[in-house]
């Protein structure tokens, strides 16, 4: 099977899923919760999709697998993977989000869920261990969903903007105008029901009718122009989206400047009053005098942040530098508690954000600014097989020669930290961090420095010269 677990799910080409892999790996899922005592023989697991073209085809693939198991199958349609979450949540049963989130459309996956959150990495070894391709999936996956999942679509949508309309006072947003890029994610039209909530203005930008790949993380040069365009052509307090299945969140300022998920974040934490943050090795550097919390360091992908959660001091909040922000447990809201929701949500941070503008009676670009932060850049060189970016971290975290000459016109290299990838302290503070995907054909570059300048061209560089090594 080509198709494999990343940091969050499964994902792989259409062709393979399609051909067997998400039968293999939905099979598998469904006979683990059976094994473990997590479902119950005739007991339910809910089913999710995005709008990409591949997804209800995926989804009913899934259903058969769920009833093969002797298990019953919950359409809830087109949903944000967040709002599938707590609905799993709350009705204390497992699910499955067929999503690829940000990569393009010819591939897709599969996100699992159990009925107390997400997979941890036990649970993918066991489901890995069980899942055989089987040949018979040619006839189903032609099919799509034919039942009617309209009414359970609404009370999963329904259930997550009641938790969304407790997060701020009433009219807490009053007065603000808020662009939303809506393409094809799967939470556009959510996006609008909330912020318009909090008495925003919204203004509805480039709907798609096919499937747009999005990444919050690794924007796109033609994105990041659009988004200083819309903003150049009216004034908008915010231009907010998110990525395919709603669950990582993309904010531009005023002038259309991205805020980088790691703030959204703090953002966050702040706005909910966190004692511990666990975020990832990737997330800046500034996160740990940003406020008056402990904060831990984990892997990249939530399963690693999830795992950090569980024993830290309440309230405790999880982000990712990509933007997902994971609600763990303590945390109050007027005087009410907010209940846990551990998987990445796009719409904590957004909220976050813009009520922090509105308070200060300021620009989302003056909350940024008054933070402080090193400047980081981000992006990712594509088509690099995963054996070729393995033996360039190889080569480098021995240090000598080949790392003086990848550093060659930074500062000197100070140290080395191998939690994800290889992240290289400079003597001048600087950080390069490589990371190899775990689960496309794929390198990250991460960069921090004082400076946008210095921070871009630093990340010109380096992805120039891991190009040249890659050829």
């Amino acid at each position: 099977m080509t198709t494999k677990f990343g940091t969050s799910g499964v994902r792989g080409l259409v062709t393979s899923l399609l051909a067997g892999d998400a039968h293999a790996y939905a099979s598998a899922f469904a006979a683990h919760l059976v094994a473990t005592g997590q479902v119950a023989s005739g007991g339910s697991v809910l089913i999710g999709w995005d709008l990409r073209e591949s997804s209800p085809r995926i989804a009913e693939v899934c259903r058969v697998c769920v009833e093969d198991a002797g298990l019953s199958a919950v359409f809830c349609g087109e949903v944000p993977t967040p709002a599938l979450a707590l609905a799993a949540l709350q009705r204390g049963r497992p699910a499955m989000m067929i999503t690829g989130s940000h990569i393009p459309a010819d591939r897709n996956g599969i996100k699992f869920y159990r009925a107390d959150g997400e997979i941890g990495k036990v649970d993918e070894v066991a489901i890995h261990a069980r899942a055989v391709s089987h040949p018979r999936v040619a006839a189903e996956a032609a099919a799509t969903p034919d039942a009617d999942w309209s009414n359970e679509r609404s009370r999963v949508v329904a259930a997550y903007l009641e938790r969304c309309a407790n997060l701020l006072p009433p009219g807490a947003l009053a007065g603000m105008t808020v662009g939303v890029y809506e393409h094809s994610s799967v939470a556009r039209d959510i996006l609008h029901d909330v912020l318009r909530g909090y008495g925003a203005d919204t203004v509805a930008l480039e709907r798609s009718g096919h499937f747009t790949p999005v990444d919050t993380e690794a924007v796109s040069p033609e994105t990041i122009g659009q988004l200083r365009a819309w903003a150049a052509g009216r004034e908008f307090d915010a231009i907010v989206s998110t990525d395919g299945d709603g669950d990582r969140p993309l904010l531009a300022d005023s002038r259309g400047e991205i805020v980088r998920g790691d703030v959204l974040g703090i953002l966050s934490a702040r706005m909910l009053g966190a004692a511990t943050l666990v975020t990832p090795v990737t997330s800046n550097s500034g996160v740990e005098r940003a406020g008056d919390w402990e904060v831990m360091r984990t892997r990249v992908g939530s399963p690693f942040v999830i795992a950090g959660m569980e024993n830290a001091k309440l309230p405790v909040l999880g982000f990712e530098a990509n933007g997902g922000v994971l609600v763990g447990r303590g945390f109050m809201v007027e005087d009410r508690p907010l209940a846990a929701l551990e998987t990445r949500d796009c719409i904590v941070p957004i909220l976050a954000t813009l009520a922090a503008a509105k308070r200060a009676g300021t620009t989302v670009a003056d909350v940024v600014a008054a933070l402080d932060l090193p400047v980081n850049a981000s992006d990712r060189l594509q088509d690099i097989a995963p054996e070729t970016s393995a033996e360039l971290v190889d080569i480098l975290q021995s240090g000598g020669e080949h790392c003086a000459r990848f550093l060659a016109g930074f500062a000197p290299l100070a140290s080395i930290d191998k939690t994800d990838g290889l992240r290289m302290s400079l003597a001048d503070g600087c950080i390069v961090h490589l990371r190899p995907s775990g689960n496309a054909p794929e390198l990250r570059c991460y960069i921090e420095s004082p400076s946008a300048a210095q921070s871009d061209e630093m990340l010109r560089l380096c992805l120039q010269r891991v190009e040249q090594f890659k050829n």
